[in-house]
């Protein structure tokens, strides 16, 4: 079954809606997180998976396989990775998993590792850096399928998650239609902007005019 929001948001960059999210005063945008494997954008809802410190009351299992097993297809994994600057919040065989399933890709709020392995698999892993450093250890899975926080932004399992190279936006699911709504009417805004410059207009007319007004709604 198509998901109509999601079919939606992977026809909108990232700047577009962190400017929705902007003049709706929804805090969704987050910094620093960039691509490690390939490199295209992708779009979502969102299974989440929180890590923490390892700890011998927790018990042993490998992190990140429950949210992979019970994602669909399309679906992205964001991992909440505070714990340690070193250690991966993912992997490749975790990678080989989850593009056999379909998942679109996977978000860290910390460092993964296995960029080649994920690269071969074509998956994309966006991540605070790369680590050759493993988990064992270091950090254990806390909970899954619960509210994380990325960036400083409280994310929900459902939510939809955008991310490109400009970095990672979230949107809450109570909010969807009205943040895709004024997205996609600032990025109609930008592609005649666009047009506009193409077709000759002095470039400070069209960023001194529209650009100031781009989230005024008409």
């Amino acid at each position: 079954m198509s998901d109509i929001a999601v079919e939606r948001l992977r026809k909108i960059d990232t700047c577009a809606v962190s400017d929705a999210l902007d003049a709706l005063g929804i805090k969704g945008t987050v910094m620093g997180l960039s691509s490690i494997s390939v490199r295209r954008r992708i779009a979502g809802r969102v299974q989440t998976v929180k890590l923490g410190k390892a700890s011998p009351d927790i018990p042993k299992k490998h992190l990140c396989s429950s949210a992979v097993d019970a994602a669909l297809p399309g679906d992205i994994i964001v991992v909440e990775n505070k714990e340690t600057e070193i250690a991966a919040g993912w992997g490749g065989i975790l990678s080989t998993a989850a593009a056999a399933k379909g998942l679109s890709g996977v978000i860290v709020d910390g460092p993964a590792r296995d960029a080649d392995e994920s690269r071969d698999v074509d998956f994309p892993v966006f991540a605070r850096a790369a680590t050759p450093f493993t988990a064992r250890g270091r950090v254990a899975e806390h909970n899954w399928n619960k509210k994380i926080n990325v960036g400083g932004v409280a994310v929900d399992p459902g939510d939809l998650v955008l991310a490109d190279g400009s970095g990672v936006v979230f949107i809450p699911q109570k909010h969807s239609d009205d943040v895709l709504d004024k997205a996609e009417e600032i990025q109609g805004k930008e592609v005649a902007m666009a047009a506009a410059v193409k077709a000759g207009k002095p470039v400070s007319d069209v960023m001194g005019g529209d650009y100031e007004t781009m989230l005024v709604s008409n």
